[in-house]
């Protein structure tokens, strides 16, 4: 089927940038990713994935602490910061990914 339709997106950078890193290794452009995904929603007459917010643990859930037990974190966190014990956050993003998907 000929592609005639231009379909203009604002996307967060860092998130396009990454997708395009994945993409590209797949051998895939931006373009055929999202045709595919457009053909998805229309033959299933949906997202084809759930969509879920990720499963937080109670511990570090703000929604779930009182005043307090905010502010308890964030002082074990400054005195953290204090005493040098600091982690990149991309890394740290990407343990939490691999630990939680």
């Amino acid at each position: 089927m000929e592609k005639t339709t231009t379909l203009n997106l604002r996307v967060n950078p860092d998130v396009k940038k990454r997708a395009e890193e994945v993409l590209s290794q797949l051998g895939m452009p931006m373009s055929t990713a999202i045709d595919i995904y457009l053909k998805q929603i229309a033959m299933i007459g949906g997202i084809p994935f759930a969509v879920k917010l990720p499963k937080i643990p109670a511990s570090v859930n703000a929604d779930l602490m009182t005043t307090e037990e905010i502010h308890t974190k964030l002082r074990e966190g400054y005195n953290d910061i204090e005493k040098g014990n600091v982690h990149n956050v991309s890394d740290a993003f990407q343990r939490f990914r691999d630990t939680h998907e």
